[in-house]
């Protein structure tokens, strides 16, 4: 599937648009900083009576942060391991597994993370673990010297030949136990926070991300945008997005946001 030059949407062709769902690490983010044009980008969806929802890898933690302080209607976290939404000075919280099986896919999980650690030289617990609930989080570039496709495919196999799940984002390889995705919990989100049929949230949701981990939401929603960092990793990709901007990052979400309000 090509993508299409961000220039050649037009917003009167799409009047349904309610929700923005979008990634958050290098497609909010420019080398690492969330930029003011992005985070004003946020609010002028707000302002415009759309509602933003992340849709991201990053752990509980950050999480109920940015739930309770950025201009959004709620957050999915750590890859559909759960999402909050702050309302009325109250934090709503969904996870996808009970407190218990949290507990033994944690120790399960360390496993994982030893043989990694000892396996691939280089590679590195991510910063955030600390505050993750669902997931572990293997660092390849953030805050390591980058490893190479043929390390990053090794920690993906070795997750898997634990029986985990593994997704790579632009930063981590993120690893987790249960039958849930992005996808999964955003519908289940939209389904029951606001009374959306499945149909429904496909016609009013676009998303907009900028990598592999990304691809299921790219694969579901009908409409959907990449900033140009994607093109990174578009040869490796078998869903794409719609559209694409022509700016990386921040700059590429605002230029999307920009198109989007019909500006």
């Amino acid at each position: 599937m090509l993508m299409k030059n961000l220039n050649d949407f037009d917003r009167k062709t799409q009047p349904k648009i309610q929700f923005v769902l979008t990634d958050i690490d290098d497609t909010l983010t420019t080398e690492g900083q969330l930029p003011s044009c992005a985070y004003d980008s946020l609010w002028q969806l707000h302002n415009a009576g759309i509602k933003v929802i992340p849709i991201t890898g990053r752990p509980a933690g950050w999480c109920e942060m940015i739930a309770r302080l950025w201009p959004v209607a709620g957050i999915v976290g750590e890859n559909g391991g759960f999402y909050f939404k702050y309302e009325n000075k109250k934090m709503q919280r969904w996870f996808f597994t009970d407190e218990k099986t949290m507990l033994k896919n944690k120790i399960n999980l360390k496993k994982i993370e030893t043989e990694i650690l000892t396996s691939i030289p280089g590679s590195a617990v991510a910063s955030d673990q600390f505050c993750r609930l669902m997931d572990l989080a293997i660092d390849f570039c953030e805050d390591v010297p980058p490893l190479g496709k043929p390390a990053i495919e090794k920690i993906v196999n070795i997750f898997k030949s634990h029986g985990a799940t593994a997704k790579v984002s632009s930063i981590h390889v993120n690893g987790w136990f249960g039958d849930y995705n992005k996808v999964t919990t955003t519908v289940q989100f939209l389904i029951t926070e606001f009374g959306l049929s499945e149909d429904a949230a496909l016609n009013q949701c676009v998303f907009v991300g900028d990598s592999p981990n990304d691809e299921p939401m790219f694969e579901k929603f009908p409409l959907s945008f990449g900033v140009a960092n994607i093109k990174n990793y578009s040869a490796e990709m078998k869903f794409l997005p719609t559209y694409v901007a022509s700016e990386n990052g921040g700059q590429g979400f605002q230029q999307i946001v920009q198109k989007i309000l019909g500006k």
